[in-house]
Formats: structure tokens, sequence, C-alpha cells
């Protein structure tokens, strides 16, 4: 029989604070590093144009990669108002827009035959679907050959999350709204979009230099007064 706690003892339990510990800096790739990556794909393979669409629709929506794995490819919407739909957290669906060249890509994706009538909209060489270490595995392999001529990933570790943090800095250098960008990526709470704005240098440099610098107080010299002179002088 389990021993119940007094009431005293449980407020006393509840009232221990959390242990604080050190937050990493949000990671995120520059355009230039995106690209790099993208550019180690081999798009005379189905393979490689597989990865190269996967890895650029990432990059631009900003999708979880459980989102994008669960994508089949009625998920795509192209033309007017061109857009993908996905299911994210708590089973809520959302449209994120594409970009031109995003659209391209999938128009281009779309027509390749599916592989054992496979509905996935990246499906593995069987017909199934990815799994989330499966896409770590492969943007591991095009990360590897970039770093050979990207230097600045080599200080970086890149992940399909890290994408979608690239993403969200994309949105906000392009001067999105913060409560467009949670909308954008399913955030159920503002203060998750709000962690990107910490990370953001250049927006903290150009609040700097709105700022007005502290000046050193010129040294003046000591005017007495008429009174002041007076007295002197009666003394």
């Amino acid at each position: 029989m389990c021993a119940v706690l007094p009431s005293t003892s449980l407020i006393s339990i509840l009232a221990i604070p959390s242990k604080r510990c050190d937050k990493r800096q949000l990671q995120f790739l520059t355009r230039p590093e995106i690209e790099a990556i993208l550019d180690c794909t081999d798009r005379s393979t189905w393979l490689g144009r597989r990865d190269h669409t996967l890895l650029l629709l990432a990059a631009q929506t900003g999708l979880r990669v459980s989102e994008i794995i669960d994508l089949d490819r009625d998920s795509v919407m192209l033309g007017q108002g061109a857009h993908v739909q996905c299911v994210g957290k708590g089973r809520k669906e959302r449209s994120t827009p594409l970009t031109k060249v995003a659209q391209q890509a999938l128009r281009r994706w779309l027509k390749e035959p599916g592989k054992r009538g496979a509905t996935a909209l990246f499906p593995n060489m069987h017909g199934g679907r990815l799994s989330a270490d499966g896409v770590q595995a492969l943007l591991n392999k095009y990360v590897a050959k970039a770093r050979e001529h990207c230097v600045s990933l080599r200080s970086k570790r890149v992940s399909p999350h890290v994408l979608r943090h690239s993403a969200a800095m994309e949105l906000l250098q392009a001067g999105v709204d913060c409560s467009v960008i949670a909308l954008w990526l399913g955030h159920e709470a503002m203060e998750t979009t709000l962690t990107y704005l910490h990370a953001h240098l250049e927006l903290k440099e150009s609040a700097l230099a709105k700022l007005k610098p502290y000046e050193r107080a010129k040294a003046e010299r000591f005017r007495p007064s008429d009174r002041l002179l007076e007295f002197l002088n009666a003394l």
C-alpha cells in the first residue's frame, strides 16, 4: 500500500523551483549555405531529384520533418494560390504557400513515375514512407559534401529542424510579423516564435543603431554668480 503524503509535504514538493540550465543559441542556415547543400544533390538520378525537392521544400516552408514525411502527392496544390497542406501537432491542418521555385520543383517531381504505386510525396525506394532518421541521413550526406567548399557549414550541426529555423529566419529578415510566422510554422504559443528574435543579430544591430550613443559630458569652467562675487569681495 502506498503511503499518502500529507498536504503540507505535497505543497513543499510543488514549491521546489525547476532546475535552470543553459540554453543553446538557436541554429539556422544562411541562404548561401542552403544553396550549397541543394547543389550537392545529383538531379540526374531519381534519388537526387527526390532529395533536392524534399530539402528545398523543407527550407522554404519550414515544415517539421514529421509533416514532410506524412505528405501525400495530393497534398500539393499548384496553380493560383499554390500551397501545401499538412497535418501538424494536435492534428491541426494548415496550408503553407509555395514560392515559384518550389512550385517548379514540385511540378517536375510530380511528373516522376511513382514507386510501386506510392501515395507518399517523398517515398523511399520501396514505395513506403521515409522515416525521420532517413531524412536526417540523406541530409547528413549532402551536408558532408557541401562542407568541402562551404566553410561556414563546418561549425554547424544541421538537422531537418535547423532547416525549419532557417525558413523562420528568412521570413523574419523579410520583415514578416512574428504573429504571421507563428501561424506559418504552426506554433501553439507566440513565445516559441519570439526565440527567433533573440537569435537575429542583424535586428539587434539595427535596433542599437537607432539609439543615441552615450557622450562624455564636457568639462565646463566654473562661473560664480554675482552674489558670490560680492560676498567674496566683502571679505
